[in-house]
């Protein structure tokens, strides 16, 4: 973890002392191509293998089947129940209270003009698999898919050497109405939803976090005519933490931490004009990082870690506006006052009792966000991205004269005569 006075560094110092992990996919590129012309050439048969090859599972039929569904629930304990609908309640109320309304509006006497949001007809959810089931994923996805009205949901998640899914991941995605689930990881599940194979329907659209593999798959897939889009470009998850000396070391440990602990490649930055709040979270990191049980993760992404002390608050958010983080926690008195002065964000934890796991979790918002310096251009997941926004238009004989002089006169400077005449040819018609 190093130490960083900002105000010493030059330009190219910042610079550096802001960059994040670098995602080398040069070899990959080519690998997950190939995954991909599997998928693509031999269809289930290829997923088969590949599950077998890179999964270590054996299951013949990739959709889970549907008795093993219904008794997931059984296995879990009435308290995780309880918290998944909990959670699910507030991220459903939140999601829903953000619905895209549909615009009637006449532009001019006899031309209306309106936007229609409609559902996206078939999306795929990644639910990534690894140490722990990412449970809240399901519901970050599921649910703003079914309230957009996605006629086809499936959902994907890698499978155990038994060819098991977790009961958790099959309870929740149930729970939010998804009945489609299949046992597949990787970049060939990528491939597979993205061009489909006699078993799994393509889909037209595909959301969810994973590792560089998937994201590799998705972005080629995505580049593809013939593939699907993804819901935003992705990288290593990160926090930035702006605190002042009024802020409690333990807890800006902890939310440091609860990021760091998603991968080795995970960024987390703690920004502070207190050298006093600094040398505490020096001091306090390591014995806390041992104590964890993924210590050995967190050591490897504590590399990428950085106190930076800054003169004052307005040098803070300008280091936050540049380096546009993922998650930004301000923790301290002045926390509300300094909310109204960021743009730039993924999302943001407002306050002493606020940490980022909140949004993780339970308290509405969406926790598939931009990272990697994207939220300069990309919001985090709602409704919307499960929906297009399509546009009508209609226009009256009266509509038609109103705007006829500016679009001939538009089109002939483009130079695009038969714009003009398409329009000439009904004012003739009509007299």
């Amino acid at each position: 973890m190093e130490r960083i006075n900002w105000s010493s560094l030059n330009e190219k110092e910042r610079g550096n002392a802001l960059s994040r992990p670098v995602m080398d996919t040069g070899e990959m590129e080519a690998t997950v191509a190939g995954i991909i012309a599997r998928i693509r050439d031999q269809g289930d048969e290829a997923l088969r293998d590949l599950t077998r090859e890179l999964d270590g599972c054996l299951a013949e039929d990739p959709l889970v089947p549907e008795a093993m569904i219904s008794e997931a629930g059984s296995r879990l304990s009435a308290d995780l129940r309880e918290a998944i609908a909990e959670a699910a309640g507030r991220i459903e109320a939140f999601h829903e209270a953000g619905r895209p309304s549909d615009i009637r509006i006449e532009t001019a006497p006899g031309l209306v003009c309106e936007a229609r949001y409609v559902p996206i007809s078939s999306v795929g959810l990644y639910i990534p698999g690894g140490s722990a089931p990412l449970i809240s994923t399901v519901l970050m996805l599921a649910i703003p898919a079914r309230l957009a009205g996605c006629p086809q949901v499936i959902l994907c998640s890698p499978p155990d050497r038994n060819g098991e899914i977790d009961p958790a991941i099959l309870y929740a995605a149930r729970f939010c109405g998804v009945r489609r689930i299949y046992r597949m990881g990787g970049a060939q599940a990528i491939a597979a939803m993205a061009f489909g194979t006699e078993r799994v329907p393509a889909c037209r659209k595909l959301f969810g976090p994973g590792n560089a593999w998937v994201t590799e798959a998705k972005r080629q897939a995505a580049a593809d005519p013939a593939g699907a889009a993804q819901d935003m470009p992705a990288g290593p998850s990160e926090v930035m933490i702006i605190a002042n000396g009024s802020a409690d070391p333990r807890a800006v440990c902890y939310d440091l931490l609860s990021q760091a602990e998603h991968g080795p490649d995970s960024q987390s930055i703690v920004v502070s004009d207190s050298g006093d709040l600094l040398n505490d979270i020096a001091e306090m990191l390591p014995e806390l990082t041992r104590a964890l049980p993924r210590a050995s993760v967190l050591e490897q992404s504590l590399e990428h870690a950085r106190l930076i002390r800054v003169d004052d608050m307005t040098q803070a958010l300008a280091i936050s506006e540049d380096y546009a983080p993922e998650h930004l926690i301000l923790n301290g008195t002045a926390a509300e006052s300094l909310a109204g002065r960021i743009t730039t964000a993924g999302s943001i934890f407002l306050g002493p009792f606020t940490p980022e796991s909140l949004g993780d979790y339970s308290s509405g918002t969406n926790h598939v966000l931009p990272t990697y310096g994207h939220a300069h251009a990309f919001s985090g997941l709602s409704m919307v991205d499960f929906q297009r926004r399509m546009t009508v238009q209609r226009a009256s004989e009266q509509g038609l004269n109103a705007a006829a002089g500016a679009t001939m006169a538009l089109a002939e400077a483009e130079g695009l005569d038969a714009h003009r005449m398409a329009v000439a040819c009904r004012l003739e018609t009509a007299g």
